[in-house]
């Protein structure tokens, strides 16, 4: 009889331990809808790409199983080839280009604002207020700064004696790619900053004081120091950096239209994508082409950034 009281009541005491696994695991029912939107906007998507390069189609209708036709066909055929290669080296260019613009003169900043400089917080609100636009809306905005007749650029060119420099920014070859890097870098600035910033916080101040004490010069402490310990925030920055110059899309759009003008001289992988997928001169409309590309830009966004992780960890080791 004892036995049985002493069973019954460590059941008793079993129970709210059951109730609050249950808990536990009701818990994550609630992550079942950022799933189903996750899964639905962004899985599907790839798998959905993966499988419509494999087929012929008919407009929007899918043909025949064809394999790596169309794969075939982006490399070997007029003009697909020679569309991808051009897009490919401006998306490179485009990547080398805001390291430069954009990187550099933000961790230039970050460095500036974490020194011991009035309005610190003011400086980091004005920088970071850019990325509060849409990418349109800045688009279209410098669209009209760079206009060639009314411009605010050229009209401010002119009025300080410089006219000669005075050009159509956009509707140069020469030219146009720049500008729109220059854009974007101005647009992603602040947030690069941030990030550059929050990293340059995380250094303790101790070890610069060790470095003065053992006469370490400015310069010295940036290499030395600054630099290695702020390696995973410019990690962080190069990577995002790298991903976005290869799915820039909507500032060249807002700005140059989907021909990537003039004379395709902004045109990237993405402009060519929605161009090869929703129908132009060059294909006509064809899912399986645009298919093809945006696997190929998703194999080489994803290995490269593995061997941009790996290089970076590897660096951070070293260092």
């Amino acid at each position: 009889m004892a036995v049985l009281e002493k069973s019954s009541e460590v059941k008793r005491q079993a129970s709210p331990r059951r109730g609050v696994n249950g808990s536990k695991h009701l818990v994550h029912l609630f992550l079942l809808p950022a799933l189903v939107v996750y899964v639905w906007f962004q899985v599907y998507p790839i798998f959905s790409a993966f499988l419509n390069s494999f087929y012929a189609w008919d407009g929007l209708k899918r043909g025949a199983f064809i394999g790596l036709d169309n794969f075939v066909r982006l490399f070997t055929e007029s003009p697909f080839k020679e569309m991808f290669f051009r897009g490919f080296g401006h998306n490179v260019i485009f990547f080398a280009g805001t390291l430069v613009a954009k990187l550099a003169v933000a961790f230039l900043l970050a460095l500036m604002i974490n020194s011991r400089i009035r309005g610190k917080e003011f400086f980091k609100t004005v920088f970071f207020l850019p990325k509060l636009l849409s990418v349109i809306v800045v688009g279209f905005l410098f669209s009209l700064i760079l206009n060639p007749t009314y411009g605010a650029l050229n009209t401010f060119l002119k009025h300080v004696g410089l006219e000669e420099w005075a050009r159509p920014w956009l509707g140069d070859p020469d030219t146009a790619l720049y500008a729109i890097i220059l854009v974007n870098s101005w647009y992603g600035l602040g947030f690069a900053v941030l990030i550059f910033l929050a990293g340059l916080q995380a250094i303790p101040a101790e070890i610069y004081d060790a470095a003065k004490m053992d006469g370490a010069s400015g310069l010295t402490m940036l290499l030395r120091i600054t630099l290695p310990l702020a390696m995973p925030s410019v990690m962080v920055m190069t990577i995002l950096t790298f991903i976005g110059s290869f799915e820039t899309f909507e500032l060249i759009f807002a700005m140059q239209g989907s021909q990537g003008g003039p004379y395709y001289s902004t045109d990237v992988l993405a402009t060519y994508f929605y161009r090869l997928a929703f129908g132009s001169v060059e294909g006509g409309e064809s899912i399986g082409l645009g298919s093809a590309l945006a696997v190929v830009l998703f194999l080489m966004i994803s290995s490269a950034t593995a061997v941009l992780l790996f290089f970076f960890k590897r660096k951070e080791y070293e260092l």
